[in-house]
């Protein structure tokens, strides 16, 4: 019959993905419970919601499988708090130590750790331009702009990528018409969504739908990294970076580390939303971030004849761009078109391609990659 230490000795062959040590070592076994021919075991993650936690999930239940008189395996998984984790990783640095015959150790990079080499696109020989999309506020059509630019970029002959990091309000998937859990190619890397030729990475990946997110800050930089490191991107002209609004620590961390990343700052003609997108402004000025444009969305509804109806106001936009010294790409109509393409997961550029709203979405990206490549 199956003992504990065997199965022990079992899960020291499982060998945890990010800090490459195996997870008895890392202290991530929380419990074993054996009855009778069922085993279960209890696994603390190092990150919550972790792309790769069905890899560990896998092979805890292959290497304890594999024991004689084991029919099945249950896997429990759970998340380190703070002191865990900063236990696993001193944990890897002492394992490391001890594997470095005399040289010099340096301690394993937490997730996140900007000094880390996250993915070969944001190298400096790198020809992926990288834009983060962010506004001050939300509730200005942020996530419709980013979809529909990727769509508009596309059309223009490039390949394009979308990271949705509005982990709290992800909806990429559905504006884009991806959907589908996770799956991961023989290399244990996540593979995009492709929908309309663009590819996606999303928390809609990884959760049920209409799952709320609650995480604390620090959890959402890791998050982006493992969307950098742990993700199968192909090679893209344009990655598009969906970020929360407001000025919290996504915001901090594009700006700080992903210097190679350009913004492009959303709003609407309100003077509210314009004097919020100033603070966004704000924080990539602080990190010597360059913000490529302003986009003012819902600017108006055409009436015909050339005619306008300014239900939000107007100026908004072009105050800020003349307050930052960068262009006004341009600005969107308010059109019900846009809203139901994004409904359906047909952005408004292949449901109404003879809208005006999406011949602005083209001539805005053409003004991107003339400003991104100026």
């Amino acid at each position: 019959m199956v003992n504990h230490g065997m199965v022990l000795s079992a899960l020291g062959t499982v060998t945890d993905p990010e800090l490459h040590y195996d997870i008895v070592t890392l202290n991530m076994v929380r419990n074993i419970g054996i009855q009778g021919d069922q085993v279960t075991v209890d696994v603390a993650l190092t990150v919550a919601g972790c792309p790769l936690h069905q890899k560990i999930e896998r092979d805890v239940e292959e290497a304890v499988g594999k024991l004689p008189g084991v029919a099945q395996v249950n896997v429990n998984l759970d998340v380190m708090n703070d002191e865990e984790r900063r236990t696993a990783f001193a944990r890897a640095f002492k394992q490391s130590q001890s594997q470095k015959s005399g040289t010099e150790a340096t301690p394993p990079r937490p997730p996140g750790d900007p000094s880390g080499s996250w993915s070969p696109m944001l190298s400096e020989t790198s020809q992926t331009v990288v834009l983060g999309i962010a506004s001050g506020k939300g509730g200005v059509g942020k996530s419709t702009v980013t979809a529909n630019l990727a769509v508009a970029l596309a059309r223009l002959g490039f390949r394009v990528g979308v990271m949705d990091m509005d982990i709290y309000g992800y909806s990429q998937g559905r504006m884009l018409g991806a959907h589908g859990q996770a799956q991961a190619n023989a290399q244990q890397k996540i593979i995009p969504w492709t929908a309309h030729g663009i590819h996606v990475v999303s928390m809609g990946m990884f959760v049920p739908e209409n799952q709320a997110i609650v995480w604390r800050g620090p959890m959402l930089g890791k998050m982006m990294q493992q969307f950098f490191t742990d993700v199968a991107w192909p090679e893209l002209d344009y990655l598009l970076i969906d970020l929360p609004p407001g000025t919290g620590d996504i915001a901090l961390d594009v700006a700080q580390r992903l210097p190679k990343a350009s913004l492009i700052i959303v709003t609407t003609p309100q003077v509210v939303a314009k004097e919020v997108a100033m603070r966004t402004a704000d924080v990539a000025h602080r990190a010597n971030q360059r913000i490529l444009g302003i986009i003012e969305n819902m600017s108006y509804i055409p009436m015909g004849g050339g005619q306008r109806m300014e239900v939000f106001g107007s100026g908004g936009g072009e105050d800020l761009s003349k307050q930052l010294e960068v262009p006004l790409l341009g600005q969107i109509p308010l059109e019900s078109s846009v809203r139901e393409g994004g409904d359906r997961g047909t952005p408004v550029l292949l449901s109404a391609p003879d809208s005006e709203a999406s011949t602005t979405f083209l001539q805005i990206a053409q003004k991107i990659h003339a400003a991104a490549h100026a």
